[in-house]
């Protein structure tokens, strides 16, 4: 019989030392005392780079570019200070608009405008601190396709990035903060931001009356052609309806009324005249005498008739009718009684010629009271599209009046400025630098730093090291059955 030979089985290689998922999953259930053998492991390199780095946070703080903080607190008044009445820009009366007013004006503090001029004043484009030499090389590099770059704009950028402000919730106060390489530096941008913001606020008002009066300006000239327009209409229609005025008061308004005065004063002469010549007839030749301002002379010879009359009487009693005395009284009595006649008729004439041109008068006056009726009421016609073409013209020059008045208080009104800003806290030096800390402080921060970094390096080999050892099958299951019975699992060490 053939002898049958048994299978050679060939031999188990030794399993290559890879990081498995159970290795992982053990390394999760790590207990403290392993982690305490790495971190004493590498214990000696976390206290080199402790060292490494606060040399390195010392030589950081010694020898980094110092930066100081300065602040200046200003009140934003969002109402602006009321020199004139009816001012162009009115005032905010709501808290929402008065906020947003003033956070507007806040805005502007640190504005492209406001940088720009600080710029220019103080000359930072010139300045290293400002303008640095690789950001400009590498910004023309950039934009060579574009032209050469302008260093006032890098400059204003760099200043951009050192200014900040800030706002009281409570108030209107702005804190402004601005950051340079030496205090002094600081104060001195501060100023100017501060003082290049209060003509920035004055020229935007300024700007914006200027508009304005440019606006109405422009519209004066119209109004003005509309209001001459207007004015030559008013003297055309009357010049066409012959309505002239004087005083405010048509020429024929008045005729009447002075027609109506002299009417009434003539109506007063007719009747003073008629009744003197009613006396004068009634009272006779030989009549009294009521009224002597009608005839002196016939006053005279009455009086003179009646004393001749009484001595003839008298003298009749004593002597006779032929007696010499009488002949000549009678003689001239005779004659005085001729004159009275020819006195009095002549006095009667008068009289009545006095009447009849009173009469006349009043009559003339009359008829033109009547012939100045008729006009009066045609020219009242007239005058109601007159006055309407008055009203027009009333209105138009009221408006042309109103807009060249508040063109020059506008005009008036750039020259002033009336920007409500205060500064209440100006910038003084600080205590301290406020970029980079401290040099003690950087310094133990740049420590611990490299401790913290050397720690976690010490864990990170410890577990590389223990990862790349080949798997305990039988420790690992000891270790999860002792795990699972409550017993300590220290073999695992």
């Amino acid at each position: 019989m053939a002898r049958t030979s048994a299978p050679v089985t060939p031999p188990t290689p030794e399993p290559v030392p890879t990081a498995t998922l159970d290795k992982i999953g053990d390394f999760l259930k790590l207990d403290f005392r392993r982690l305490f053998v790495w971190l004493r492991a590498g214990l000696v390199w976390a206290l080199m780079l402790a060292a490494a780095g606060g040399v390195i946070g010392a030589a950081y703080g010694l020898l980094s570019k110092q930066r100081y903080t300065v602040t200046t607190e200003i009140l934003i008044n969002p109402a602006n200070l009321q020199v004139v009445e009816n001012d162009a820009y009115s005032q905010p009366g709501q808290v929402d608009s008065q906020i947003l007013n003033a956070r507007s004006k806040q805005r502007i503090l640190t504005s492209g405008n406001v940088l720009a001029r600080v710029v220019d004043e103080l000359g930072l484009a010139n300045d290293p601190e400002f303008l640095d030499p690789d950001q400009t090389a590498s910004t023309s590099g950039a934009g060579a396709s574009g032209g050469k770059s302008d260093p006032k704009l890098i400059a204003q950028k760099s200043l951009a990035e050192r200014v900040s402000v800030a706002a009281d919730e409570t108030s209107f106060v702005t804190t402004l903060a601005v950051s340079a390489e030496t205090s002094g530096k600081a104060i001195l941008i501060s100023q100017a931001i501060v003082k290049a913001f209060q003509e920035e606020l004055a020229k935007a008002e300024a700007a914006g009356a200027g508009r304005a009066a440019a606006a109405l300006e422009g519209r004066l000239g119209q109004l003005k052609r509309d209001v001459q327009a207007a004015e030559e209409k008013v003297e055309s229609y009357r010049r066409s309806h012959n309505l002239s005025a004087s005083n405010g008061q048509h020429v024929s308004s008045q005729t009447m009324t002075q027609l109506n005065s002299e009417i009434g004063e003539a109506q007063s002469r007719v009747i003073a005249t008629q009744a003197s010549y009613d006396a004068l007839v009634a009272s006779g030749v030989n009549g009294a005498n009521p009224d002597p301002a009608v005839s002196a002379a016939l006053s005279a010879l009455r009086d003179k008739a009646n004393s001749l009359r009484q001595q003839i009487d008298s003298q009749s009693m004593t002597f006779g009718p032929r007696h010499p005395t009488i002949v000549r009284l009678r003689a001239e009595f005779e004659t005085v009684s001729s004159q009275l006649r020819a006195e009095f008729s002549r006095t009667v004439g008068t009289a009545k010629a006095n009447l009849d041109k009173a009469n006349a008068s009043l009559a003339s006056l009359t008829a033109k009271m009547n012939d100045l009726k008729n006009n009066v009421f045609t020219d009242s016609e007239s005058q109601v599209a007159l006055r309407e073409l008055e009203r027009d013209a009333a209105s138009r020059r009221a408006v042309y009046e109103s807009f060249l008045s508040r063109a020059r208080q506008i005009t008036e009104r750039e020259r002033i400025d009336t920007t409500n800003v205060q500064v209440i806290s100006t910038a003084v030096p600080p205590p301290g630098r406020s970029w980079p800390p401290r040099t003690p402080v950087t310094a133990g921060l740049g420590a611990f730093a490299g401790f913290a970094l050397g720690m976690l390096l010490a864990i990170a080999m410890g577990i590389v090291r223990d990862m790349r050892q080949p798997p305990n099958r039988s420790g690992m299951a000891k270790r999860r059955g002792r795990s699972a019975g409550g017993q300590p699992h220290g073999d695992s060490l």
